[in-house]
């Protein structure tokens, strides 16, 4: 199942989930907002997506949705393109005006929360689609660039910083 709303979508764990997770509700804030358990530090729990679906069921799932409504001559990649940036506008005006946002979006209103599932999904949907119509298999695609910047990034050189690989000696 796709965490498509809530604060499961935002990475934040539902009351079942907390009680499974060493117990959300047992976590105190520090006086620096740091979240605490028994006065120690703990590391918030890593996001994780849903198993299904894999990125060859969307990508199968719209181009269905597609051809239904005879839409192919309209989703070309210039089009597709566009249609991302587009939602991807739509996405940075749900962030533009607050400031930082913290992760998990805690200060968010479920009704918020489910504009942004909508939002991104539409950007991954484009972002498939434009993939299939330029014969780009992302999941390799991937694989190969995070290789190519675990090149221009050892860890051992750039841990901690925000630096552009450009700009690191050897």
């Amino acid at each position: 199942m796709m965490a498509t709303n809530g604060k499961e979508a935002c990475g934040v764990p539902d009351e079942a989930s907390a009680s499974v997770n060493g117990g959300a509700k047992d976590l105190a804030k520090s006086q620096n907002g740091a979240a605490t358990r028994n006065g120690e530090a703990v590391r918030p729990e890593r996001f994780a997506f849903s198993t299904e679906p894999t990125m060859e069921d969307i990508r199968r799932m719209q181009a269905e949705f597609t051809d239904e409504r005879d839409w192919n001559k309209f989703h070309q990649p210039r089009n597709l393109l566009l249609a991302m940036v587009g939602e991807v506008g739509e996405v940075a005006e749900l962030f533009q005006w607050r400031g930082e946002v913290a992760e998990g979006l805690p200060d968010w209103t479920e009704s918020e929360r489910e504009q942004l599932a909508h939002e991104l999904s539409d950007v991954l949907i484009y972002l498939v689609e434009l993939a299939e119509k330029c014969r780009v298999d992302l999941p390799r695609a991937v694989i190969r660039k995070m290789a190519l910047n675990r090149l221009k990034y050892p860890a051992s050189k750039v841990h901690g910083s925000a630096k552009k690989y450009t700009e690191y000696e050897d």
